[in-house]
């Protein structure tokens, strides 16, 4: 089973973002299921997260992940209790 799946994951990140790509690589490096979504597609989460990105975001609890973070960090986000 591949890590985040039983939690779901949300990566907000903008498009052409050299950090997000960074950030993506670091979710496949930890081996995390998640899901994009482009905050510019949206203005509610472009005020949100603004110049915040990337973030992850947990979708058990909310609670988010701001840049930075590599894989060991994304492990240990999803290994605290809800």
């Amino acid at each position: 089973m591949r890590l985040g799946e039983c939690v779901p994951l949300r990566l907000f990140r903008r498009e052409n973002c050299s950090l997000c790509e960074l950030a993506e690589a670091a979710l496949r490096d930890a081996n995390a299921a998640h899901e994009v979504t482009f905050v510019e597609d949206n203005a509610e989460l472009e005020q949100r997260y603004g110049w915040r990105i990337p973030v992850v975001q947990r979708g058990d609890t909310g609670a988010e992940l701001d840049w930075p973070f590599d894989s060991w960090k994304i492990r240990r986000f999803l290994s605290q209790s809800p």
